[in-house]
């Protein structure tokens, strides 16, 4: 099939919509404080802080409904793309109201574009997904998440070639130690089946990854706090970041930084081969 019509096979998702309510809840809030080894937690009344609004609205799926991989399967909301792996490749989020702890808050998702294209590795499928949360009368978050599918990718075999050296210099850098206790809390916050965050062997064999993967969006809401303090006391506005190369457990990895106009900071993580796993810029109000 071309790419033009495989473009068309998944025409019927776009426009497609659903929405979901969660309670911010302060026993969240302590749960993810606790996760990342945070001092305090923001508690009743208190903004929700930027990248923790993932904690929600994630689909709780049977057992049974859920495919190898621990994702829930295909279909449903999400067109039924053959590729078999997927991953949240980015996304582009705008903070334009606080969303404060205790609150009840909806997200309404809408299926914005389903885009085929050949790479390096072989066939992708791009899913872009518009989210709107909003509390009472209040948008408080849009964002548009990329999400990919791809080609299996099996195990390599013999010495893989060396990563390229990111050669940004930060002005502020921060070490992560990522280890198995915080990917299992993350992925029990977010009920986040998939395997490769806890199934050494599956993340080896069946993905190709050398050992268990950290989330995209938890090195994500960690580089936005990263920009939060090193911003000068400002509000956050905009976060927009791309996940470039995996980071993986046992493995310390940098948050860096630097100064990219008045009102913004170019941010990323640098994983422990000086290779970047993540770039990000944060626009400040």
């Amino acid at each position: 099939m071309n790419t033009a019509s495989a473009n068309n096979q998944y025409e019927d998702w776009i426009g497609r919509e659903e929405t979901k309510t969660a309670h911010i809840s302060e026993s969240t809030m302590e749960a993810m404080a606790a996760t990342i080894d945070l001092d305090s937690h923001p508690t009743e009344g208190q903004a929700l802080p930027p990248g923790w609004q993932w904690l929600f609205f994630n689909p709780f799926v049977r057992r049974n409904l859920i495919g190898i991989d621990g994702h829930p399967a295909k279909g449903g909301f999400l067109p039924p793309v053959a590729l078999p792996r997927r991953m949240w490749a980015g996304s582009r989020v705008r903070y334009i109201n606080d969303l404060p702890v205790g609150a009840i808050a909806s997200r309404q998702s809408r299926i914005v574009s389903v885009k085929n294209k050949e790479g390096r590795q072989g066939s992708l499928c791009f899913v872009t997904v518009e989210h709107t949360t909003r509390h009472g009368d209040s948008t408080c978050i849009i964002e548009e998440q990329d999400i990919v599918y791809r080609e299996a990718t099996p195990p390599t075999s013999g010495q893989p070639p060396a990563p390229q050296v990111y050669d940004a210099t930060p002005q502020w850098s921060e070490t992560v130690a990522p280890d198995t206790t915080l990917l299992f809390r993350y992925s029990a916050l977010t009920f986040n089946g998939h395997r490769i965050h806890y199934d050494q062997p599956y993340a080896r064999e069946e993905e190709g990854y050398k050992d268990l993967v950290v989330h995209g969006p938890l090195t994500s809401t960690l580089l936005q706090q990263f920009a939060v303090k090193h911003g000068g006391g400002r509000r956050l506005s905009n976060f927009n970041f791309r996940g470039v190369a995996p980071l993986f457990c046992g493995q310390s990895f940098t948050l860096e930084g630097r100064v990219d106009g008045e009102k913004s900071l170019d941010v990323w993580a640098r994983g422990p081969e000086g290779q970047l796993a993540m770039s990000a810029l944060a626009v400040f109000e």
